[in-house]
């Protein structure tokens, strides 16, 4: 039995590489319950043992296989042990068992690939800046945040698919040393599994195809890939068929790296951490700012020697510094892939006027004037990039607001500026004066407002503008629960007729049901501030939705059973003039009590099919 074991465990070692311990750890589960592991692996684990430790992995299925497909890397003898240190007598030997004795096995597995490894140091200033303006509109969409190792991973992904040699393996086929020309890329990415005992576990599942994908589904099977990981449901095919892997000592803190490369990989990318350099590690972030300095990161591609040579590995690395930088729309790519309106922030050189004393005094000045014009171009262009297309079917651009546009860089960000009055500010940084424009301007709502000639106009829609949607206050609980209850009813009212008089013509709401909690809201907010008569106007779409729940009463329905009735072919008693007309022409006069307990008189106007006409008629 025990020999038995052994064999497994070296077959599992061989085929799963740095996975193998994982893998063992889902063996012992399936021993002791086949239930408790996923179909996939109570398959393999059943050839497994039933051939005795002989049963093969199956090959993870291409589009066009070659005969290369097929092989795998030879099985490497591993080097000899190295002669034991003699142990002293104060100290205790302990056997490595599991997960750190599979450690072992790899590292020497891996002694037996020649290797080499290139280095290089990247600016990560335009790469902090877009991912920042990336999570502001992530977080507006709940669609989680960009990690730079997401970011850093598709710059991979990107440099591969121009230097595609670094995506070759190595292997023996037919006692013949050959290169493996892999068609797909498949990222292995490094993840750091707690266990509930504490003990910690690095796995290495690969994203496949990923030469085939935009950043946005990169992206969602990255995140799919970790999260199967974190629920231990990896399957068999998520350890096959890696090319290529990334892993992040960065985030303890590692500078610099210079990881394993198992069996059968090209290459495997270690990224450092993100810091100041050591020399400026004491200076102030407005000192920093002041002399444009950047957060570096390093980053080292150690490769299988026998199949990439160090010039390709070189070239990788630069084009991987050249994405990261926004070159080759690098950035414009990923913006577009999750349908970012605002252009991403680019790199440029720094040009910092004021630390050279008054001979650049104009050249100052020129800068702060260019801020002041900047302010005023978002009041005037900024509703060109507000996120009014929930189908994004048209394009959103505005050079005219790029930061090149007005001298301005990204070094500019965080100097300081007199903002001419802006939100009651004297001065604030470039980049606190462009979140307050753009969630002024650029937001869910579009504010075209400068053509108007009223300067007291002007003030006071800028003052709202400034209550609404900059220093915005959270939303009651009272409150959100009516918006809910409303649009509940809106969405309820549609699908009813569309279930009960289906292929009956009615101008649905369908899509725009807001528009009903947003006219409820608009009555409430009305009475309370001594409305008492409402007359609405609108064309055919939506009208029967606000008849049943606006004019009408929602609760005890009275609109809604005259309006079923003429559905049924016939009218209501008490609207006998509905016989006369379709259903979507027809107005209505209702009376309602406000949450408040004010009474409202709410008049829609009856409207034909010349819709042109029933503003006049509202207006009076």
């Amino acid at each position: 039995m025990t020999q038995k074991i052994t064999d497994l465990s070296a077959y599992i070692t061989e085929s799963f590489g740095a996975n193998a311990s994982y893998v063992e750890g889902l063996l012992a589960r399936y021993q002791a319950d086949p239930t408790s592991v996923d179909e996939s692996w109570q398959s393999f684990f059943k050839e497994l043992i039933a051939g005795n430790g002989t049963a093969s992995v199956k090959a993870e299925p291409k589009p066009a296989p070659t005969s290369g497909d097929a092989a795998k890397p030879a099985p490497a003898a591993k080097p000899k042990p190295s002669a034991a240190p003699p142990v002293s007598l104060d100290s205790q030997t302990k056997p490595l068992v599991g997960v750190a004795k599979k450690i072992v096995e790899n590292m020497e597995t891996s002694l037996t690939v020649p290797t080499a490894t290139s280095l290089r140091t990247i600016p990560v200033k335009v790469l902090e800046e877009n991912r920042r303006v990336i999570n502001e509109h992530m977080l507006g969409t709940g669609r989680g945040k960009v990690s730079f190792t997401h970011l850093i991973a598709w710059a991979i992904v990107r440099a591969v698919k121009e230097y595609p040699q670094m995506n070759h393996g190595y292997a023996v086929v037919e006692d013949k040393p050959s290169r493996i020309e892999n068609e797909s890329i498949n990222l292995g990415i490094a993840i750091d599994i707690t266990r509930k005992d504490g003990s910690r576990n690095l796995l290495v599942p690969n994203i496949k195809d990923c030469g085939n994908r935009n950043f946005a589904q990169f992206f969602n099977g990255y995140n799919e890939t970790v999260q199967k990981a974190r629920d231990g449901k990896l399957e068999i095919s998520d350890f096959q068929g890696t090319t290529i892997s990334l892993t992040n000592p960065g985030t303890i803190g590692t500078v610099a790296s210079n990881p394993r490369l198992m069996a059968g990989q090209s290459a495997i990318i270690a990224t450092g951490a993100i810091e100041f350099p050591a020399e400026y590690q004491a200076m102030t972030n407005a000192a920093l700012s002041q002399i444009g300095i950047s957060k570096i990161m390093t980053l080292t591609s150690t490769y299988d020697h026998r199949v990439i040579q160090g010039a390709e590995s070189g070239l990788f690395l630069a084009k991987i510094h050249e994405f990261l930088l926004g070159q080759h729309s690098f950035y414009n790519d990923v913006f577009i892939a999750l349908e970012i309106n605002f252009p991403p922030l680019k790199w440029n050189e720094d040009h910092n006027p004021s630390i050279f004393g008054n001979d650049h005094i104009g050249e100052q000045i020129e800068k702060q004037a260019n801020v002041l014009q900047l302010i005023n171009a978002y009041r005037t262009r900024g509703h060109l990039l507000a996120d009014i297309d929930p189908l994004n079917m048209a394009p959103h651009d505005s050079d005219e607001l790029e930061l090149e546009n007005f001298g301005l860089t990204i070094w500019d960000l965080d100097r300081e500026f007199i903002t001419g009055g802006l939100h009651d500010e004297k001065t604030s940084t470039l980049r606190r004066i462009i979140e307050i424009m753009r969630r002024a301007y650029c937001g869910k709502v579009g504010i075209e407002y400068r053509h108007i000639q009223t300067k007291k106009e002007k003030d006071w829609l800028r003052k709202r503008i400034r209550k609404q949607f900059v220093d915005t206050e959270e939303l009651s609980p009272d409150t959100r629960k009516e918006l809910l209850t409303k649009l509940i009813e809106a969405e309820q009212f549609e699908q009813f007729l569309h279930k009960k008089y289906l292929g009956q013509k009615r101008f649905s709401l369908e899509g725009c049901e807001t528009v009903i909690p947003m006219l409820d809201q608009l009555v409430e907010c009305s009475s309370e501030r001594g409305i008492e008569e409402i007359y609405v106007g609108m064309a055919h779409r939506g009208r029967l939705n606000v008849l049943s729940n606006i004019v009408g009463d929602s609760k005890t329905g009275d609109m809604a059973e005259r309006i079923f009735t003429v559905f049924e072919g016939t009218s209501h008693p008490s609207f006998p003039a509905d016989e006369g007309d379709v259903k979507y022409h027809q107005g209505a006069l209702g009376k309602r009590t406000t949450r408040a307990g004010n009474a409202v008189r709410i008049e829609l106007s009856s409207n034909p099919s010349h819709l042109e006409f029933v503003d006049p008629v509202v207006e009076g």
